[in-house]
Parts: C-alpha cells; sequence; structure tokens
C-alpha cells in the first residue's frame, strides 16, 4: 500500500508541476487576492525573463522592476496598466491565437488558463508589486488566533490552522503511538527504536509520554549524528579532493566530528557560524574553532591544473556559491561572470564577497599539499622544546657524518661510490669499524648513543595533534579584481569588501591587519554580519532546514535558494515567526526541535481523504504529516540495527566498508585509497564512512546519496530498480539477512514471528507467520535449501517489507 501512496503522489506532484504554480484555495464567495511575490514573480521569471530580463528588455519591456515593467513600450503601448486589463498588451499578447504571430511567450508552451487568469486578476486588482519577500526584514508577527483552539496550544499549530481554515480544510487527527515513536526516533536519531522501547512508549500513560521521548531522544549523542548528516549535506562534506588522483584529506573526519559535537552540545548556530567562516580570528581561539575552519579546505582540488590562475578563481567560486547557499540561501555564484539575471546581484558584489575571502589560501599546491591545511595543535613550551631538540639532533647528525667520511674515505674507490647510493648503512654496518681505530670508533659509538638519547627525549614529548584547517593565510591579500565574464586573465576595477547591496546595510568598517598577524581579519567581519540576529536571511534559512528535516521538506523549499527564483513559501507568516523565535532563544535548535515536535502539525496521521487531496494534493497547507522513505544511511543503518550488529560508538576516524572489485574497479586506479577496516568498524554508521568522492558505496547511491562536489539542499527520493537490485542481491544486506536469521533463531523457537518483532517493532499478524513459514518450507521441499539457508531468504523478505523502508 506504501508504494501505491508513493505512486499516487508522484504523479499528484507531475500534474500540480503543469499548473501555474501554487495559489492559495479559494474561499466560496470571496475574491482571494493574488499575492505577487507567490504567484506573479515567479511565473514572470518562469515564462519571461529571457527575454524581458534585467539584461534583454526587448521590445522596451523588463520585468525586473516595477517601473520598467509599467514604462512605456517601443511601440507606444503599455505592457500592464494597474487595474485595467483591456489596455494592459501582456494580456493580449498571452491570449493571443498561436498562428496571429502575436503570442508570447513566442516560444515553448503557451502560458496555462490558470497561469492567465491569474495575471488577468492581478492587473484587476491594481498591479501591486512589492519587493521579494525574502529581502525585506523579518516580519513581526503574532501567532493568528484560530476557531479551534483546542486543536493545540503550540504557536506553530496556530500558523498552520489559520490556513486550512482558509481554505475550508480540517487537519488530520493524530498518528497513532507506534507511527509517533517510529517517526520520533528516525526523525532525531536516525535509527529505528526497539520493540522494547515501542511497547515501552504505547503503555505510558503519563500526560507528558511524547514530551519525556522527545527529551530523550535530544539527549542522544545519535542525535548529532543524524543532523550533522543534513548539515555535511549542504557544506559538500568529502574526505578527497576529487579530480583523477582523488587524493585524501587528511585529518577531514575531524570536522565531521566537530559537526555531530555542536549539535549534541547544542553550541549556538550564530556561535556555529563564526567558527566555520572566522574559528582562527576569534576574540577565543579554540581547538574547536580551529577545527571548523575546516569548512574551507572540503572543496575539491586540482593537484595539477593546467591553467593555475583558473583553477584558484574556481576554488573560490566553489568557496562563495557554498557560502552564499548555506548560510544565506542566495546564489551569488550566479554573479560570477555577469549581474545575476533574476536577484539584484551585481557582479560586483560576487567579487566583494571574494574580497572577504581574499587571505584564504589554495587548499595546497604540487609541492606542499599539507603546509596550507593541516594545521598543528601545540604549545609555545613544547614547540619551544621539539626544535631545541631537533637542532641538538641535526648537530649531532652532521658529526657522525664526519666521522664516517673519515672511514670512507679509507675505503675503496668501489665502496666509496657504493656510498653515495642507497646501500651506504648497509656498507657502514659492514665495514666502517675496520676503517677506524679503536679510538675514532669509541667516539663513533658514544656520538650515536648521544643521538639515540635525544631522539627518545623528542619521541617523549607529547605527540603533535593536526587537523585540517585554514593553517597558512595572507595576512596582507592582494586587491581583488572584477573578473571580465569571470576570466581570470582580464581583469577589471578594483574591489573592496562589501556586503551584498541587496541587505541594505552599510559598509563594513575592516582594520588593517596588524604586521605579525597571521591573517587579514576580514572573514571575522563577515562571520559577524552573517551570524548577526539583524541579517535577514540567516535565521530564515536555518529554521527552514530544520522544518524541512521534520517535515520532508521546507517552508521554502528551496533551502538553498530564497531568492526570486525560489520557490516562495508556504506559511511565511510562521517562517518569520521561527526565525524571530530561534534568535530570542540564543540561537539553539534542540528547543526548536522541541517546539516543533511537541505540535499537533508534527503529530498528525499521514492518512489521506479525498476533499483534502483535491484542494490541495502537494499538502502544502499541511493538513497531513507526508510519507516519506528512509534515507540511504537510515536504510543501512536500520539493517544492521536489525541484525543486532550495530557498531554505535559515537566519533573517530572514518572506515572503509568491503567494496566489490567490479566497484573499485571505476577508479582510474583501482582500489587506490581504499583501506581495509575490521568488521567490528565496518559495522558503524553509516556517517562515518570515508567519502571518497570518486568511489561512492553503492548501497547509498541506490537510495539517493547526494553529488558531494557541490551543495545539496535536499535529497531526491526516487523509486527505482537500483535500489530492489540492491535490496535483495548485494553482499551487505544478504549479510545483514544472514546475521538476522542467527540473532531470531537464537532467541525465539518462532524465528519467523520473532524476525517480524526485531524488524518492524511490533508483533506478527496470523497471516504474516503463516506466509514466512509457508516460504521456509517450499524453499526447503522444492528448490532444496537448507533450513537456515531458508530462513536467511525470509529474513532478507522482511528486510525489503515497505514498513521496514518507510516511515508513517
Amino acid at each position: 500500500m506504501k508504494l501505491a501512496s508513493a505512486a499516487a503522489r508522484f504523479i499528484l506532484c507531475l500534474l500540480a508541476i503543469t499548473l501555474a504554480g501554487w495559489s492559495a484555495p479559494r474561499v466560496s464567495g470571496a475574491e482571494v487576492q493574488v499575492d505577487f511575490v507567490r504567484e506573479i514573480k515567479p511565473l514572470l521569471a518562469r515564462r519571461c525573463f529571457a527575454c524581458h530580463g534585467p539584461e534583454t528588455g526587448e521590445g522596451g519591456l523588463r520585468f525586473d522592476s516595477r517601473e520598467a515593467a509599467l514604462a512605456e513600450l517601443d511601440s507606444g503601448s503599455y505592457a500592464i496598466v494597474p487595474g485595467d486589463v483591456d489596455a494592459s498588451e501582456l494580456l493580449a499578447r498571452v491570449t493571443a491565437d498561436e498562428d496571429s504571430g502575436m503570442q508570447m511567450p513566442p516560444e515553448g508552451d503557451p502560458l496555462t488558463t490558470a497561469e492567465i487568469d491569474t495575471l488577468r486578476r492581478w492587473i484587476e486588482q491594481g498591479a501591486d508589486w512589492r519587493k521579494h519577500w525574502a529581502f525585506l526584514p523579518m516580519q513581526d508577527v503574532a501567532p493568528p488566533t484560530s476557531q479551534q483552539n483546542q486543536w493545540g496550544e503550540n504557536p506553530i499549530d496556530a500558523f498552520v490552522l489559520a490556513r486550512l481554515e482558509a481554505a475550508d480544510l480540517q487537519p488530520n487527527p493524530p498518528a497513532d503511538r507506534r507511527t509517533l515513536i517510529r517517526r520520533a526516533y528516525f526523525n532525531l536519531t536516525g535509527l529505528p527504536p526497539t520493540r522494547q522501547q515501542v511497547e515501552a512508549f504505547v503503555r505510558n500513560e503519563s500526560p507528558d509520554a511524547w514530551e519525556q521521548l522527545v527529551e530523550q531522544l535530544l539527549a542522544s549523542p545519535h542525535y548529532g549524528e543524524q543532523w550533522a548528516r543534513h548539515w555535511l549535506d549542504v557544506v559538500r562534506f568529502a574526505e578527497t579532493n576529487s579530480f583523477e588522483r582523488d587524493a585524501a584529506k587528511p585529518n577531514a573526519w575531524k570536522y565531521r566530528d566537530y559537526v555531530i559535537r555542536s549539535l549534541n552540545n547544542d553550541k549556538p548556530y550564530d556561535q556555529f557560524v563564526r567558527e566555520q567562516l572566522a574559528g582562527d580570528e576569534l576574540d577565543e581561539v579554540t581547538e574547536d574553532s580551529i577545527i571548523a575552519t575546516g569548512y574551507y579546505r572540503l572543496g575539491i582540488w586540482d593537484d595539477e591544473p593546467a591553467d593555475p590562475e583558473q583553477a584558484l578563481a574556481d576554488e573560490k567560486d566553489d568557496l562563495i556559491s557554498t557560502t552564499g547557499q548555506a548560510f544565506l540561501g542566495l546564489t551569488l555564484g550566479c554573479a560570477r561572470c555577469h549581474d545575476h539575471k533574476i536577484d539584484p546581484i551585481p557582479q560586483t558584489d560576487y567579487y566583494a564577497m571574494m574580497a572577504f575571502f581574499a587571505d584564504v589560501t589554495s587548499y595546497g599546491d604540487r609541492g606542499d599539499q599539507t603546509g596550507n591545511n593541516q594545521w598543528l595543535f601545540d604549545t609555545d613550551e613544547d614547540r619551544r622544546a621539539r626544535q631545541a631538540l631537533d637542532e641538538r639532533a641535526q648537530r649531532i647528525e652532521r658529526e657522525r657524518t664526519s666521522m664516517e667520511e673519515v672511514g670512507v674515505k679509507r675505503m675503496s674507490a668501489t665502496d666509496q661510490r657504493r656510498s653515495e647510493t642507497g646501500e651506504r648503512q648497509a656498507l657502514l654496518e659492514e665495514k666502517l669499524q675496520r676503517y677506524l681505530n679503536s679510538s675514532e670508533w669509541q667516539l663513533y659509538q658514544e656520538t650515536l648513543a648521544r643521538l639515540e638519547r635525544v631522539r627518545r627525549e623528542r619521541n617523549a614529548l607529547p605527540a603533535v595533534q593536526t587537523a585540517l584547517a585554514l593553517a597558512r593565510c595572507e595576512p596582507t591579500p592582494p586587491a581583488t579584481h572584477v573578473m571580465v565574464r569571470g576570466n581570470p586573465h582580464v581583469l577589471g576595477d578594483v574591489v573592496e569588501p562589501h556586503f551584498p547591496h541587496l541587505f541594505e546595510v552599510p559598509e563594513p568598517s575592516i582594520p588593517a591587519a596588524a604586521s605579525d598577524a597571521r591573517s587579514a581579519g576580514r572573514r571575522r567581519v563577515l562571520a559577524d554580519w552573517i551570524a548577526s540576529p539583524d541579517n535577514m536571511l540567516t535565521a530564515r534559512v536555518i529554521v527552514n532546514r530544520v522544518w524541512q528535516h521534520h517535515f520532508g521538506r521546507g517552508i521554502v523549499r528551496s533551502a538553498n535558494n530564497f531568492g526570486e527564483l525560489g520557490d516562495p513559501p508556504t506559511h511565511p507568516e510562521l517562517l518569520d515567526w521561527l526565525a524571530q523565535w530561534l534568535i530570542d532563544h540564543n540561537w539553539q535548535l534542540k528547543p526548536l526541535h522541541r517546539l516543533i515536535m511537541t505540535s499537533q502539525t508534527y503529530r498528525m496521521s499521514s492518512a489521506g481523504n479525498s476533499r483534502a487531496l483535491e484542494a490541495d494534493p502537494t499538502n502544502d497547507l499541511l493538513w497531513r504529516f507526508d510519507m516519506r522513505r528512509l534515507s540511504a544511511e537510515e536504510v543501512r543503518d536500520a539493517a544492521l540495527a536489525a541484525a543486532g550488529v550495530l557498531n554505535d560508538r559515537v566519533y573517530g576516524p572514518s572506515f572503509y566498508p568491503t567494496l566489490s572489485e567490479e566497484v573499485l574497479a571505476t577508479q582510474s586506479h583501482p582500489g587506490d585509497g581504499w583501506g581495509d577496516s575490521s568488521p567490528e568498524e565496518e559495522a558503524r554508521r553509516s556517517v562515518y564512512i570515508h567519502r571518497k568522492r570518486s568511489l561512492l558505496e553503492p548501497l547509498l547511491t541506490a537510495f539517493d546519496f547526494p553529488d558531494i562536489d557541490s551543495s545539496c539542499e535536499a535529497r531526491f527520493a526516487t523509486t527505482q530498480p537500483q535500489q530492489a537490485l540492491a535490496m535483495l542481491n548485494s553482499a551487505f544486506m544478504n549479510q545483514q539477512a544472514e546475521r538476522l536469521a542467527l540473532r531470531v533463531q537464537t532467541a525465539s523457537d518462532d524465528p519467523v514471528a520473532e524476525s517480524i518483532r526485531v524488524v518492524l517493532g511490533r508483533e506478527p499478524t496470523y497471516e504474516e507467520v503463516a506466509a514466512g513459514t509457508q516460504l521456509i518450507d517450499r524453499l526447503q521441499t522444492h528448490y532444496d535449501r537448507t533450513a537456515d539457508e531458508a530462513l536467511r531468504q525470509w529474513c532478507l523478505v522482511v528486510l525489503n517489507l515497505n514498513e521496514f523502508m518507510y516511515l508513517d
């Protein structure tokens, strides 16, 4: 049934795409005001900007501003006359016959009836033209009052219910407790609850049983693992450089662990932002804040570029694009070669952002691939001691070499030449004593002993810890120029660091770096501005991401793009209220999770009803909770948990799952850079898998693990044959089925029933036990399978059930 439901939702989505875009359901007997931001601006951008955008303006018409759209055209007419549909040339053109040669747009499909009707009503209503919603300050809104206050006291419910009532829809009833605990466990920890945990929650009669469960899960160390994965997608976390050699990024795993640890400790989000962008420039620099600057070293890097200047510009572009999308929800990278085609971001704003990052050195160069990116953690005292011992060792080594040369000069010409090769040490061990007198040999032995003592003393010092970080900067970087058409070989005007003009904030004040500074100090200014409560996008973007991973999509579906081509918010007032709520609660995410999960909106059933499906098929109004399939990592981790072998150790270096020879052969150098891990390590959670850009784990990619070369705002949720093939035929799933079979066989006299209990967390039905028993019997009698093999195949079937793969 769940696969059928997923297919139905997919078909409904395809139907919805053919419409003009989302518009609020009409209340009977009332004319709904057309929303310019949600309905008109996206329509104009999608269907008209190609010919009438900010840089084209064919026929004298541009739709990038109200003034331009209402201006007189080259023909003397007006595209839009507010309040007068008949005088508006725009309506005449979009309704013209195709054969007339006057129809707009001139290519592609004509506007739909719904799109034309939306334009007509908008002009009739006065052609209201407001600034894009995301480029306005957050609104100070209060939760609306409702006719059904009994539905919930949570402010989130008030916003959702107000929209539902306006559309004459009702929210779904609550989901049952078994559904809720599974939903909560996977959303917060990415792991399934055990049967015992499910039963305990179902039997808990406390009025705050749900709140207790939420608190328990927020306190789990597995919370940080689950929610770190979402952030790692956004910042394109990987542990290798890509390109042909795809070499490893040493210590990249420490950045991943930093994210997990920050989330588990509920580090305020504004601090989380500052540490990643300027962790080396803060007033209090810590080991965590240094590791956080590994953010700058996560991107792809070519160790042998044909054009080094172009490669460096590409590195900076990757950094600017990722920073804009991750923290601000802006596609700044679109302004690299020219002014942004849609959003008010001129090319100079792009290079102003580059100027903030001017002190960020390249990841490395062919001759030194670690100096720029490996930070050494040691105290001044240890550093001085290490340096002094190294200098002593070097002096003693020179003495030793001089003594050795005395003996070498007394050897034959053949042996002297041999001393200049890789055989020198073998030669010295074999013959040196013959060519030194007794006093020389004694002195030589004493020198070796002194050298050994120094080395032991050096080794006794604390080991130097290193981390992937912004280890080397340019404290006095060169001027930043606009690159004409994005070409680093054609430089234009000099650009100073400034914030994008759409924010309408004063120019930053950046003091000159001191003579002994290790960085330029510019990134600290940028970080403080992004993390400021006055920034109109930062809080909106992060609360939208949190909402997205609870409900399957954000209030703004395009989580990386809050610009004019992004999706408009379905509940803009709720988005602003949540953003301000986060700021007021010290930017901490755990209270936000608590607020969302204790709402009635979160606890609704996912069941459908015909009336709501007809009025709001894509559930934009949130009349129900959306069903979802488990993510790639959740599938793998849940299988390990069901098999009873999940290693839940938190933190530490990544591990290498076993890959087939066929998979390893997909590399240019098969198996290069892929290690071996113990079975215990391979049973760790998927977030700890070594992320090699050229060699991703096949089971994860089958279930939509994202491309890790660029920021991923939301993963696809596909249904495709490779998933079924992987679940049935992969060595990993068959291994877990075998382990599950052994587990249930050991635990119960009825392994068929026990497999259902373990995997699905509930008692089996009579029909399920009968089906399992019949299958095992048939495998043994008709296909000559052993009892153990037949049980393993039944366990594989259970791991492929929709109830295992889907929530709700």
